[in-house]
């Protein structure tokens, strides 16, 4: 269904489910679908959710593993969002989509936290009503998002017929997306700790592969944990570029996602114990040793005030046209200052 008459948006439950359906829902919501906590509960309230046919409005119900609900979702209305003149560093644009190399600091969407200044309020300007009707609204369609304090390379809709090509290939983890982060120690298939880390193990070319399931961490909603026996499945693959410091305390890594989950990087990198420079979230106040790099040096490091993270390669066939699409983003200033201070040129984006 297109969105202007509305459009159905099937959700199969997974194993271990949630006691109630509202939970077991959100949970299990295709992430491209952009749909709130509060649109989800509206909906449900207003008897848009069915299994088989049967309309279901008790967020309370008891879901089982396998089962299919539908969700119908209404035509697409003005969204409340306000266009901004924001400035957008563009790398490409067409009828169908367009790909920014986003700044360090601007939120993806809109956010009770973050209700303005993001990167939809500044497309909503730039398109100047151009837009693709999405998630029950008129606005950008986003099929990706990196976070507020990473950098680097977003792709966003302009049509449907984008945005649903688009998603398709999120969905089947088709789009290249390589990362390059500044992490606490250097990965090494030598070290007897990694070699016991759960999920993690070693391909050719000194590639870590981490595959593990990763969820909203339970009591802190901010956050995302690692699993095993639930959650969506997540796959990640490290490469060192450079090493720093002696012995080793800090590493250049290059990370590729096969899935691309909330805070994915940021969490899998914490959980094989070398969490990224400046993450205060899953790093908490790790220090770097002056020891191995210097007083002045780790000093630097330790004020690196985002984590150092940048979305440095984007590739994906264009969802109309069929053409293979590569786009590529230098680090930004503050990365490049970072690296300098640690004695390492800035790497180009591609690698070495």
């Amino acid at each position: 269904m297109s969105a202007a008459t509305g459009r159905i948006l099937r959700v199969v439950i997974g194993a271990e489910p949630p006691d109630r359906l509202d939970k077991a829902l959100a949970r299990d919501l295709p992430e491209e679908a952009a749909l709130s906590r509060s649109r989800l509960a509206r909906l449900l309230a207003e008897g848009a959710v069915s299994r088989d046919g049967v309309a279901i409005a008790d967020a309370r119900a008891r879901v089982a593993e396998g089962e299919v609900y539908e969700i119908a979702l209404g035509p697409a209305e003005e969204v409340e969002t306000r266009p901004e003149a924001l400035p957008l560093a563009v790398r490409y644009e067409d009828d169908d989509l367009i790909v920014i190399d986003k700044a360090a600091g601007m939120v993806v969407h809109p956010a009770p936290g973050s209700p303005s200044g993001t990167l939809v309020n500044a497309l909503l300007h730039h398109f100047g009503g151009r837009l693709s009707g999405v998630g029950g609204e008129l606005r950008p369609g986003i099929v990706h998002r990196i976070d507020k304090d990473t950098s680097g390379l977003v792709v966003v809709a302009k049509s449907d017929r984008a945005h649903h090509g688009l998603a398709a290939q999120f969905e089947k983890h088709s789009v290249e997306r390589r990362y390059l982060a500044l992490v606490h120690g250097a990965p090494d298939a030598a070290d007897p700790r990694l070699q016991g880390v759960k999920g993690t193990n070693w391909e050719p070319g000194g590639v870590l592969k981490i595959t593990t399931r990763l969820a909203r961490h339970k009591t802190d909603r901010q956050r995302q944990a690692v699993l095993f026996d639930s959650g969506r499945h997540a796959v990640t693959r490290v490469r060192v570029l450079e090493r720093f410091g002696v012995p080793p305390a800090l590493a250049l890594a290059e990370c590729r996602l096969e899935t691309g989950r909330t805070h994915q990087i940021r969490v899998h990198m914490a959980h094989i114990g070398h969490a990224l420079v400046g993450d205060r979230t899953y790093g908490g106040r790790r220090r770097a040793p002056a020891r191995a790099l210097g007083p002045a040096v780790a000093a630097v490091v330790d004020a690196f005030p985002r984590q150092a993270l940048h979305a440095a390669t984007l590739g994906f066939d264009h969802p109309v046209t069929g053409v293979h699409l590569a786009f590529e983003s230098p680090l930004p200033e503050d990365l490049r200052d970072l690296l300098a201070a640690l004695g390492c040129p800035a790497p180009s984006a591609t690698g070495p």
